[in-house]
């Protein structure tokens, strides 16, 4: 039972809320020990409260999942995991994370509220509503960087990066939506509703225009924002973020591989590569190359 709720807390979800580092990586703080555990500490709980939320979704969705060709074998809605358990380890969960919080800082704290408050509107009404459904799942990229920005004493943190995080966000969001079209077929509506308000063809005009926009804001962002090196060195992070974003979509649209994203970085090497390529030259650019 402890092994089928530790599954069901889904711990690979938890790369998410790395964005929350975004503050820390960009405004040079990784020397800065308080701003690195604060952070982690904030990491921690996000990761615990994203567990307390997948527990309620699984909960909600309890009899659709039951039906569908992949979630049936998930702990609750296979059996493994009893209802009354999953319920109170929500409640545990809950209880626990949002008073400490805000006890580790009180805009932390409204940050954490706010996006269990989302999530809750999400699992109940907003996932069943076409293109709003995806800018709400992009809307919890952004309140994860924003976590990140309220927990240090923040510099030289560029707005470009939330328009970015908004946008690949969004493309992620988009590409899943899609995944799930695939995977389904006809019986798409049976198992979320909110996929009888998509076609392929529609999903795959709005991925080239958001695509395209996280493209062309990465890049302005390189030689734009004013806390970066005036070198403009962090424009050779952009042909890692290119490769990265045609990569995604090569896996989606002609390996028609299904999945979440995050299921489709941890079983791709060269997804894996790429990230590891576009980190390596990020931590470079902003802490060892001059500016």
């Amino acid at each position: 039972m402890l092994l089928a709720l530790i599954k069901s807390m889904r711990p690979r979800q938890w790369a998410k809320n790395i964005f929350i580092f975004a503050a820390l990586v960009f405004d040079q703080k990784l020397d800065d020990i308080p701003a690195v555990q604060v952070t982690f500490a904030g990491f921690i709980l996000l990761c615990l409260l994203s567990s307390a939320v997948y527990l309620m979704n699984d909960l909600g969705d309890l009899e659709a999942d039951r039906f569908h060709p992949k979630k049936r074998f998930r702990p609750i809605a296979s059996g493994a995991l009893p209802v009354n358990v999953a319920r109170a380890s929500f409640w545990v969960l809950i209880l626990v994370v949002l008073p400490l919080a805000f006890w580790l800082s009180v805009p932390f704290g409204w940050i954490a509220l706010a996006y269990f408050a989302l999530n809750l509107a999400y699992t109940r009404w907003l996932k069943h509503v076409p293109i709003l459904d995806v800018l709400v799942l992009a809307s919890f990229y952004l309140l994860r960087v924003t976590a990140g920005v309220l927990l240090i004493d923040v510099e030289r943190f560029s707005p470009w990066l939330f328009v970015v995080t908004g946008l690949l966000a969004l493309f992620i969001g988009l590409g899943k939506r899609r995944s799930e079209l695939s995977l389904l077929a006809e019986e798409a509506n049976s198992h979320r509703r909110v996929l009888d308000g998509y076609t392929i063809p529609f999903l795959d005009q709005l991925i080239i225009i958001v695509s395209t926009a996280t493209i062309m804001s990465y890049s302005l962002y390189t030689f734009s924002a004013p806390n970066l090196p005036g070198n403009h060195a962090m424009m050779l992070t952009i042909p890692s973020v290119l490769y990265g974003i045609f990569r995604y979509l090569h896996l989606i649209q002609v390996d028609l591989r299904v999945g979440s994203p995050e299921e489709l970085l941890f079983n791709d090497r060269p997804l894996q590569i790429t990230l590891a390529v576009w980190v390596t030259a990020v931590i470079t650019v902003l802490y060892v190359m001059p500016a």
